[in-house]
């Protein structure tokens, strides 16, 4: 992938991540990082985000979700892919 073009990737967290204020962190921590995209719980337990930008952007902000969320995540499945570009901000979707 070009370091030039924007990518999107989704992440599925799993842990203690529902009604702990993860949604809010991550949409705070995305408005801060210059990151578009989405995030919301999933029936599982799990919370699904999307975030699109540059690629240095994106990982800088996955990592601070990495360390401020920390003692919520236990695993994560990340995907990298070419952004879509269908987002204008990033929300919680509900």
């Amino acid at each position: 992938m070009n370091m030039s073009e924007k990518i999107r990737v989704k992440a599925i967290y799993n842990g203690t991540v529902q009604g702990v204020g993860f949604r809010a962190t991550t949409a705070m921590l995305a408005e801060n990082a210059g990151v578009t995209g989405t995030v919301r719980n999933l029936p599982d337990g799990s919370v699904e985000l999307v975030a699109e930008g540059w690629p240095g952007d994106v990982d800088a902000y996955l990592d601070r979700i990495a360390e401020q969320l920390r003692h919520r995540i236990d695993t994560v499945d990340l995907r990298r892919g070419p952004a879509t570009d269908e987002f204008d901000r990033f929300r919680i979707a509900y």
